[in-house]
């Protein structure tokens, strides 16, 4: 059963995570949230050292999970994955790290 509601924070940053490494627009329109939205989540992740910020040169800059946030991620979709509410087909991203 899948119930029709707005995705929880903890959904979001779980999407969020599940990017790998993307910059500020990627995330935005994968995620599907606005710039403020974005602003908001992305010091929580980084604060709480979920996710890094990675200089790609000047001024790029991309957001890059950490093990920290993976070992979160796959927190969440285990929950998810119990209350039958996580989406078929969504992934777990592979880093090197």
């Amino acid at each position: 059963m899948r119930l029709d509601r707005r995705r929880s924070s903890i959904e979001i940053i779980a999407d969020m995570l599940r990017l790998g490494e993307a910059g500020k627009t990627e995330i935005m329109y994968s995620v599907n949230m606005s710039y403020f939205q974005l602003q908001k989540y992305l010091n929580f992740m980084v604060e709480r050292e979920l996710i890094d910020r990675v200089k790609l040169g000047n001024p790029s800059v991309a957001y890059r999970v950490t093990k920290k946030g993976l070992s979160l991620l796959r927190n969440i979709d285990e929950i998810l994955d119990t209350l039958n509410l996580k989406d078929d087909g969504e992934e777990t991203p592979q880093t090197g790290a």
